[in-house]
């Protein structure tokens, strides 16, 4: 199969290749999903089959509006109106009890619920509104690997096993949606993302956080809760900015190559040694949080590393959704600068 790059005047065509039954992948404002009807069974098990992903994971819904989610879901409690109305569209997912028979079971993983999203991203709304379906969508890389934030990261992963791409140049936000669970008492945040608990405890009021990881053998509700995700092929380290000078000199001791993925200041520091490769994160953890998956993409070209040093930052706004991330690339692996080792640590 070869997989077409379609650009933004070329909608239509990738449009009609999801009506089909095809894969298409699109970007949103925070990483590129890999797109098929949501109503076509037959095509939303290619997607599993496509990325890898096991089929108990359930997929995201996208909608070109909140009017669209009413044919196959409910709002028992009217939050979600609310959420819509100060959120959408934009990077927050919301999982809804769904009407009766409203997706095949290869769509919510066999849960009676599903998660809907309306993206901020106008060639993805006109995707949906054009092929006249809901469209599923993951993220489209192999599962398990860091999230595509450009057309160029989907192809390194997807290139022949999908129908097309369309490509909406680097993504805004870089870390995926928030997922909040309206189809419980008590709304709780399972994914966290660039919309934090305090944007929406101001609109609806308290909620709880529960983004935890699943073990093998639980069936997650939303995407993104297995324990390791978004791994690159080289183990990555949680460092703290004060930490970078020990930890570096234990990198060292490994005798193997070993890269740092961290913002200017670290980088430019002139204590910081000489290593293998570098990746910047810019100035802050919003550019951090934009150039994640890019800098774990970026060392994968460099095999012979074994080790990135990732700089960590501290959890609370956007700092939340990027540690989840971070965590969850390396495994839970932290340097610890008191015992100059790494260790593992439970969430």
């Amino acid at each position: 199969m070869k997989t077409v790059v379609f650009k933004p005047d070329q909608v239509a065509a990738a449009a009609k290749l999801i009506q089909d039954g095809q894969l298409v992948a699109f970007p949103t404002e925070t990483v590129y999903g890999l797109g098929a009807d949501a109503t076509n069974p037959t095509a939303v098990k290619q997607v599993y089959i496509a990325k890898g992903r096991p089929s108990d994971n359930p997929l995201i819904v996208h909608v070109v509006s909140a009017e669209q989610v009413k044919q196959y879901a409910v709002d028992p409690s009217g939050r979600f109106k609310k959420l819509t109305d100060a959120f959408w569209p934009g990077p927050l997912t919301m999982i809804l009890p769904l009407r009766p028979h409203a997706f095949d079971p290869v769509v919510t993983g066999g849960l009676k619920t599903a998660a809907f999203r309306n993206p901020r991203k106008q060639i993805t709304l006109d995707l949906i509104r054009e092929a006249g379906v809901p469209i599923v969508g993951p993220s489209a890389n192999t599962s398990g690997k860091p999230s595509p934030t450009t057309a160029e990261h989907v192809l390194h992963d997807l290139d022949g096993k999908i129908a097309g791409v369309l490509d909406g140049g680097p993504t805004d936000v870089g870390v995926e949606s928030t997922v909040l669970d309206l189809s419980v008492t008590t709304p709780v945040i399972l994914r966290p993302g660039a919309i934090t608990r305090e944007d929406i405890e101001k609109v609806i009021g308290p909620i709880l956080n529960n983004h935890h990881h699943v073990a093998a053998d639980e069936t997650p509700k939303a995407p993104g809760m297995k324990y390791k995700h978004y791994a690159p092929n080289a183990q990555v380290v949680v460092t703290h900015a004060a930490d970078f000078p020990a930890a570096i000199k234990w990198a060292q001791a490994q005798n193997v190559p070993f890269g740092i993925m961290a913002t200017d200041d670290i980088l430019n520091a002139q204590n910081v040694v000489r290593f293998k490769e570098q990746f910047s994160l810019g100035d802050s953890v919003t550019s951090a949080s934009k150039h994640l998956f890019d800098g774990l993409r970026y060392f994968d070209m460099y095999p012979e590393v074994k080790i990135i040093l990732a700089e960590g930052f501290d959890k609370e706004g956007l700092g939340i959704a990027y540690m989840n991330r971070l965590e969850k690339s390396a495994g839970q692996v932290h340097f610890n600068a008191q015992t100059n080792e790494t260790e593992q640590r439970k969430q």
